[in-house]
């Protein structure tokens, strides 16, 4: 035996909960790959975009640094033309340093000489740089000119301070005289690389130097500090170096994912194919896939509110189903403690429906037989009280019978002596009188209880019935009783036609008290009907009660005047009738007339030898 307790759980408990694993189930899928789909494609476009941006961003780097390398061209043509004269040289310089206002200084190498320098002393001085600081600075970090005079362009970042970013540019030229290449090295601002790195607002924008420095980024303090870019991928920076270094199986551009200080970012590369410099941008992956979640959180609120509307849904159609049930189960409570008189109402033509039209054919069939086990019951207490009254009348009548034949004897034997003037006959006629009518009723108290012994014979009903209405015609036409007949061909039956004749007397003299004093109709019709014999004895009186209408084949039980009957002759009727093995019934409705109808079986319809004899036409 379990020691837990059930826990009943109602039906529409159960539907809804099914119903939300359904829905959530197909919801959570759908959005999952809506996700997953979303996702991929953000991604592709993520890294395409990136990409784009990173080729867009070493186009403009490239197309700057081309720039400064004819300016630098310029500079070195005027200052290696030994055909101007100093001061015009001098003056066409400031000139260019004017037309030029990037360019912050430039220095020849020629030979094996000590490089020539020009610079804007102005830009130093508002940078606030002293000629020495900057000559030193340049001295400390001298470019490669073995390298520069092989054909190699020169780029980095030669920042001094942050007042003044700069790179350095060096590019070889051909010697006036044809002797070894002299090199141009430049120092230039970044103010416009700087303005290229700051134009996204979304992606960081970077450009690397060929030492691996930042030349330019969104943050001007790590271009200050020379920050080496210690977030680039190794692929990249391998990549950065050329094919010579082991790079170079990468596209034009190409995207990596990488963490950044602990924060995972998408970065794109391109090379500038200028000075070995590197073009990249890069952005978090969570600002990137904003628009991702943001898209999943919408999907999540949206399959928030399907799930909350399949709730309510549930509910509803949940309760619309189990409310049906419900009705059926309170409807099957109250049949199972008898009220077989409900009925259900339904709409719908599924099986709900289906079941609620089978309960109300069973209620309907289960009140019928009710009705007729009620009938059934009534006629079983009706026979076990009749068979009672008789046993109780039989000895009654057996013990009364003698000494009341005495009494009339005596009576009788008194008269003679006595002369009719002597009050003494009187009182002796009135005890002969009502000596004759106890002998009347103890008659019919054995009659009713069958102690007389009876033999039956085979008997043509319709002539018993003829037989009888002329004995009572003469009585009902005075009381201005109408007799109809309507007597069918009727086979022969076995019994007692004295008795049969007897109970249709009291049927039509109890119909003609029931016309008093108006008169009436009273029919009387005979038929064969599902195989039994049929008498109807019909009236257009008043009616009987329905409340009396159980008692009136009890003994003694009668609705006349006292003195105008004795409450036996129904009752007799019904006893001769149980003897023939017949049933007798009422059919009445207050104002609507009454109808005795009475009914003999099949098989008591004739004895073995004249079964299947023939029919006995009607009387003329």
């Amino acid at each position: 035996m379990s020691l837990l307790p059930r826990i009943r759980v109602p039906l529409r408990v159960k539907f809804l909960i099914a119903l939300m694993f359904l829905v959530t189930s197909v919801v959570g899928a759908i959005t999952l790959t809506m996700a997953n789909l979303f996702h991929t494609d953000k991604k592709t476009y993520i890294h395409d975009l990136t990409s784009m941006i990173a080729l867009h961003t070493a186009a403009e780097t490239r197309s700057l640094l081309v720039g400064y390398q004819e300016r630098i061209n310029v500079f070195a043509r005027l200052m290696g033309d030994r055909r101007v004269d100093p001061d015009e040289k001098a003056r066409l310089l400031k000139a260019l340093f004017k037309d030029f206002p990037d360019v912050v200084a430039v220095s020849l190498y020629a030979g094996g000489r000590e490089p020539v320098t020009v610079y804007d002393v102005a830009k130093l001085d508002v940078a606030g740089l002293t000629k020495q600081a900057f000559l030193a600075f340049r001295r400390d970090r001298s470019v490669p000119v073995d390298r520069i005079r092989a054909g190699a362009v020169f780029v980095e970042n030669s920042t001094l301070l942050p007042a003044l970013p700069t790179l350095t540019m060096a590019v070889s030229r051909p010697s006036p005289d044809g002797g070894t290449p002299v090199v141009a090295a430049a120092v230039i601002r970044l103010d416009s690389l700087l303005r290229l790195a700051r134009r996204s607002v979304a992606f960081e924008t970077f450009v690397v130097d060929s030492r691996g420095a930042v030349l330019a980024h969104t943050d001007p303090g790590l271009v200050a500090r020379r920050a080496p870019v210690s977030w680039i991928p190794e692929s990249a920076l391998q990549w950065l170096l050329g094919p010579e270094s082991g790079g170079g199986s990468e596209p034009m551009g190409f995207t990596k994912e990488y963490v950044h200080e602990g924060v995972e970012m998408i970065g794109g590369f391109a090379r500038v194919e200028f000075g070995n410099v590197l073009a990249g941008v890069q952005i978090p992956k969570t600002a990137a896939y904003l628009t991702a979640r943001e898209l999943l959180n919408n999907l999540i609120g949206v399959a928030f509110l399907l799930l909350t509307a399949a709730v309510v849904v549930g509910l509803l159609w949940s309760r619309l189903i189990t409310r049906s049930i419900e009705r059926l189960s309170a409807a099957t409570r109250a049949v199972a403690k008898g009220d077989f008189d409900i009925q259900l109402a339904h709409r719908s033509r599924d099986e709900i429906g289906s079941l609620a039209e089978s309960f109300n054919q069973m209620t309907s069939e289960l009140k019928v037989r009710e009705h007729a086990l009620k009938q059934a019951q009534a006629a079983l207490i009706q026979s076990a009280k009749m068979a009672a009254f008789g046993q109780l009348g039989a000895g009654i009548a057996h013990e009364v019978k003698n000494p009341l034949a005495g009494i009339l004897g005596y009576a009788q034997l008194a008269m003679r002596k006595v002369g009719k003037e002597d009050t003494t006959y009187t009182h002796l006629t009135i005890i002969e009188k009502e000596a004759r009518r106890c002998q009347i009723i103890i008659e019919s108290l054995l009659r009713f209880a069958r102690q007389e012994p009876t033999e039956y014979s085979i008997v043509d009903l319709n002539r018993v019935v003829e037989e009888g209405i002329a004995i009572v015609d003469h009585q009902l036409t005075i009381h201005r009783v109408n007799i109809e007949k309507r007597l069918s061909p009727v086979p022969a039956m076995r019994g007692d036609a004295n008795q049969l004749q007897q109970v249709l007397m009291n049927l039509l003299i109890n119909a003609q008290q029931a016309l008093e004093p108006d008169g009436g109709t009273v029919r009387v019709a005979t038929r064969v009907c599902n195989g039994f014999l049929e008498l109807r004895v019909s009236d257009t009186g008043p009616g009987i009660p329905p409340e009396i209408q159980p008692k009136i084949f009890e003994p003694f039980f009668t609705t006349k005047p006292a003195g105008k009957g004795t409450g036996l002759g129904l009752s007799v009727t019904y006893g001769i009738v149980r003897d023939h093995k017949g049933e007798i019934r009422i059919e009445s409705e207050p104002g609507q007339g009454t109808t005795f109808v009475l009914t003999f079986p099949a098989d008591e319809a004739l004895g073995s030898a004249e079964a299947g004899g023939p029919r006995v036409a009607a009387a003329a």
